[in-house]
């Protein structure tokens, strides 16, 4: 690759729009995204109804990977001596200017059953609700769709747990889905990530140490099944990853620190106002990343922050681009014309990266 394709800000989902997206073209999304939080509630829903008396559960969408800075989205719930859940759920009076639930949203945490702040006694300035004991599977699909719906969790890889005894100790436990552990990873993954890692020599230096292109490095190659030294890497660094007849790439950057996943979708392609539009309803309907049009190329874009860098997030990123790409690619070329990284019938020659194709 020789040049550098059109910056993209993040495009996280509007606090109260639903992230499941309605086009065809991205069925296989929707579904994944739709099993990733169906399967995130079974486990949180295990593991309430196991939980001792004085037990206490924190999901919390993280700061660094939804952008949100220092607006902190979170849900708690402690357990009684009796088996009863008592949860309470992140208001207004905690949030910064800019990031606060507007009436819509406060009408949708009533609705789904949570009452307003003060209203629960001992809730004080949050939402609070009261669960009787053996309710377990009702709760966590609530909590689910409190942290999806209304506080835009695009996926349960973008939230923390922690979940405590009595004394504050962590209790071990199966991992919630794709949800990142604040002891762990927190993913299937995450122990075979942990053992890449630690064959880099730094098995004893916290992996916040290594330099952000080798872990990516580390991230893509796991995700691969493939040794780091082997992956696709161009000219300007960025790492190859082909997807069908589309390419996706992951580049990192500087300054700030940012790791792009992104892919050009379709190149010599007419910008017009339907484009436009139809980029724009698409980028709408994503959970996470945007599509948009620049120097008549068709961009996909998932940007991963490269500070307080997490491997759950780099992930998600990729599996997002490398099924959203492929799927794009074709239903867009059928409609508006322009040309596919990988031609239909194609075969990429050994080494060849075809960057002519979205110059």
């Amino acid at each position: 690759m020789t040049a550098d394709h059109p910056s993209a800000p993040p495009g996280m989902p509007a606090q109260h729009e639903s992230i499941l997206l309605d086009e065809p073209s991205t069925a296989d999304l929707r579904a994944k995204v739709t099993q990733a939080w169906q399967e995130f509630a079974r486990a949180l829903a295990d593991r309430l109804a196991a939980l001792p008396p004085g037990a206490h559960v924190e999901l919390t969408l993280d700061p660094t990977a939804s952008g949100t800075d220092d607006a902190v989205y979170s849900v708690g719930v402690d357990v009684g001596s009796d088996g009863r859940f008592a949860a309470r759920a992140v208001g207004n009076a905690t949030l910064p200017q800019g990031y606060r639930l507007d009436r819509a949203a406060v009408a949708d945490m009533v609705a789904l059953g949570w009452s307003p702040p003060g209203v629960v006694e001992g809730s004080g300035e949050q939402f609070g609700l009261d669960s009787v004991a053996g309710e377990a599977g009702r709760l966590a699909a609530l909590l689910s769709r409190t942290l999806r719906d209304i506080y835009g969790a695009p996926h349960p890889a973008f939230l923390v747990f922690s979940i405590e005894d009595a004394e504050g100790e962590a209790l071990p436990g199966e991992p919630l889905g794709t949800a990142r552990s604040e002891f762990g990873l927190g993913r299937e993954i995450g122990a075979e990530l942990e053992e890449a890692l630690a064959a880099t020599g730094e098995a004893e230096v916290d992996s916040e140490m290594l330099e952000l292109a080798e872990r990516v490095r580390t991230v893509v190659s796991t995700m691969l099944k493939s040794d780091s030294d082997r992956l696709q890497v161009d000219s300007d660094g960025d790492i190859n990853i082909r997807a069908g007849s589309a390419m996706v790439f992951v580049r990192v950057r500087d300054n700030p620190p940012l790791v792009d996943v992104f892919s050009p979708v379709l190149t010599e392609v007419e910008p017009t106002e339907r484009l436009y539009v139809k980029l724009s309803e698409l980028t709408n309907r994503m959970p996470i990343g945007r599509l948009y049009c620049a120097d008549d190329t068709v961009w996909a874009s998932i940007p991963v922050f490269g500070r307080n860098f997490q491997p759950t997030h780099l992930m998600l990123a990729v599996q997002v681009m490398t099924g959203l790409a492929d799927e794009l690619d074709d239903r867009l070329h059928g409609e508006f014309g322009g040309k596919r990284f990988f031609g239909e019938g194609d075969k990429p020659g050994r080494g060849e990266h075809r960057t002519g194709m979205y110059l």
